[in-house]
């Protein structure tokens, strides 16, 4: 679904991605995991439009994106969970979901776009609760769940996180990862940007390790979390019991 080789990009002069290669099939989680400056969301911005590649190629189903402009390359079917959630605080929760429906609106009208949100609703009963309430007065875990809405709205083949689980409480993360893996379960494809690595590799079926802007290391999930390396630099231990 998701083709990435040889990878350049940065800001200006600043070339934060190196020769970066990787892939995502159809159905299933993919992580990647790595320090604050690898070069994680940068690599999401890039796929997604709002960077642009200064060598190499991306191409999202069997189609080059590289120049795509990021409205082109989300209604071909690729959404963002943006870092820090980003909703737009002064919007009720069902104004932020219906936005997030514009590309599908286009496609099929305003009914799809309010049959999609029902489906949102029964994946987070409680946006159905607050669905009067603005934006900026939810919890952080119920606005990540907005975010994680607003971003399926547009029914996509590829949803990318960036950071999903950032400054919520473990028992929130812990549902915010159920609902990924309920997703990959139903048939749809995420790419998983995280930094909690253990929470990441428990529910990925494949992951890669960015460091400084290169992957370093990359396989199957469970032998990413056996790996002597990953352990001692992401997990906090030398080796998990």
């Amino acid at each position: 679904m998701l083709k990435v080789r040889n990878l350049d990009a940065g800001y200006g002069k600043l070339r934060v991605l190196k020769n970066i290669s990787l892939h995502v099939d159809s159905g299933e989680i993919v992580t990647m995991i790595g320090a604050n400056g690898a070069g994680k969301t940068t690599l999401l911005h890039t796929i997604i439009g709002l960077v642009r590649a200064s060598a190499g190629s991306i191409e999202f189903q069997d189609q080059c994106c590289n120049k795509m402009a990021a409205q082109k390359i989300v209604a071909a079917g690729c959404a963002l969970v943006p870092e820090g959630r980003q909703v737009f605080a002064s919007m009720t929760v069902e104004e932020n979901l219906i936005l997030g429906g514009y590309v599908l609106e286009r496609k099929e009208g305003r009914g799809a776009v309010l049959r999609e949100m029902q489906c949102q609703y029964d994946l987070f009963p409680v946006l159905r609760e607050r669905s009067e309430q603005l934006a900026g007065t939810l919890s952080g875990g119920e606005q990540q769940m907005l975010a994680m809405g607003r971003a399926l709205m547009s029914r996509p083949r590829l949803v990318m996180m960036d950071e999903p689980s950032t400054g919520l409480a473990p028992l929130i993360v812990k549902d915010i990862f159920a609902v990924i893996t309920r997703l990959r379960d139903a048939g749809n494809t995420v790419l998983l940007i995280e930094q909690n690595a253990k929470a990441a590799l428990g529910i990925a079926d494949r992951g890669y390790v960015l460091e400084v802007g290169k992957v370093i290391l990359q396989g199957p999930a469970d032998d990413l979390l056996a790996n002597s390396d990953v352990q001692r630099a992401y997990l906090g231990r030398e080796k998990i019991a």
